[in-house]
């Protein structure tokens, strides 16, 4: 993993126990059995709202994210980890079912992570790599959105 020292899994907004929750634990688990890598994987503050104003700074105090993190990111933590990366150097991003917009939801417009224009010069200067998953038949996320990301992040 280059010179990444870590990963951080950034969880989506109302996942509850992260631990129990989707494919997280799996991926820490994989990624602690790395050689010289560890994955930190914790329960958000602001689970349901995932407010930019709260996630961002406990992603870069709490969780210690920096230049030799890997941020996995998904769904709105996804938006969340290329909104660190606007300001913040990550030796990669890696984003699973990552979108541009509100979608038209209060909670998700109540976050703060679309109001502002995405700065994608910015997050790819600052990651390493960038490595975005998606799926066209994805349930809850329209195809645009996602290929909107990717077109954004080159």
């Amino acid at each position: 993993m280059g010179g990444a020292k870590k990963a951080v899994i950034v969880p989506g907004n109302g996942s509850g126990d992260v631990l129990h929750s989707n494919w997280y634990s799996w991926a820490q688990t994989e990624l602690d059995q790395l050689p010289d890598f560890s994955c930190r994987l914790e329960n958000m503050p602001d689970p349901v709202t995932a407010r930019k104003a709260i996630w961002l700074p406990f992603m870069k105090e709490e969780l210690g994210v920096g230049p030799d993190t890997v941020v996995i990111g998904h769904s709105s933590g996804a938006a969340a980890a290329v909104r660190f990366a606007e300001t913040e150097q990550v030796a990669a991003l890696v984003l699973v079912g990552a979108y541009t917009s509100d979608l038209g939801d209060s909670t998700e417009r109540a976050s703060g992570y679309f109001s502002d224009p995405w700065q994608w010069a910015a997050v790819k200067a600052n990651a390493g790599r960038i490595v975005q998953f998606g799926s066209t038949d994805d349930p809850c996320l329209p195809w645009e959105e996602q290929q909107e990301m990717a077109t954004g992040l080159g």
